[in-house]
C-alpha cells in the first residue's frame, strides 16, 4: 500500500512539473555516484561503448543504436569486462529506462577500475523524449519502446509504449 500511494503521488507531480519530477525522482533514488550525461551530450560523443542495463526483452524492443545488452538482473562483470576495451579510460555510457538501474551498472563498472564511466541521465525514455531514435534487434528504426510496466510508462511522452501487464497469481500457477 505504501508503494503503492508513493507512486501515485509521484506520477501526479510528474504530469504537473515535467522535468522536475524527473529530476526529483533520479535525486531519490540515485547517489549520484555515476556523472550524469544529457542526451544531447550523448547524441554529439564518437568512439565510446554503450551499455544497455535494461532486462533482455527492454532490449529487443528498442535500444539506441549500437548499445550493448548487459542486463541487470543478471548482470555479470566477468561476461561484461570480455566486451569491453582493454583500455579502461575508454569513454562508456551506461543507461536504462531512466536512469536508475544504469547507475548501479555503472558503480560496478568504476569498482572494476573503468575511469571514464557515464550514466545517460533520464535514460532511453528521456533518449526517445528528446526525438532521437532507437533502433530494433534488426537495426531498424522503431518508436516502440518497453517502459518496463504501466507505471512507469508515463515517463514516456514519446514514442509507442510497450510493456507486459503484471501477472495475477492466478497466471503465475
Amino acid at each position: 500500500m505504501k508503494y503503492t500511494i508513493y507512486f501515485i503521488t509521484l506520477f501526479t507531480f510528474a504530469f504537473a512539473n515535467g522535468q522536475t519530477a524527473l529530476d526529483s525522482l533520479l535525486q531519490k533514488e540515485n547517489k549520484e555516484s555515476v556523472p550524469y550525461i544529457t542526451v544531447s551530450e550523448l547524441a554529439q560523443k564518437k568512439n565510446i561503448v554503450l551499455l544497455d542495463s535494461r532486462e533482455k526483452i527492454e532490449y529487443e524492443t528498442s535500444h539506441i543504436e549500437n548499445a550493448i545488452c548487459v542486463g541487470y538482473d543478471k548482470f555479470k562483470l566477468k561476461k561484461v569486462k570480455k566486451l569491453l576495451p582493454k583500455d579502461k579510460d575508454t569513454p562508456i555510457v551506461v543507461y536504462c529506462s531512466l536512469g536508475i538501474r544504469s547507475e548501479d551498472v555503472g558503480e560496478k563498472l568504476k569498482k572494476a577500475g573503468y575511469t571514464n564511466v557515464y550514466n545517460l541521465y533520464g535514460g532511453i525514455f528521456e533518449w526517445k523524449n528528446q526525438d532521437q531514435s532507437v533502433v530494433d534487434t534488426k537495426g531498424k528504426t522503431t518508436e516502440n519502446i518497453h517502459t518496463f510496466n504501466e507505471d512507469w510508462s508515463i515517463w514516456l511522452k514519446k514514442g509507442v509504449k510497450i510493456f507486459e501487464k503484471e501477472k495475477s497469481k492466478k497466471d503465475k500457477q
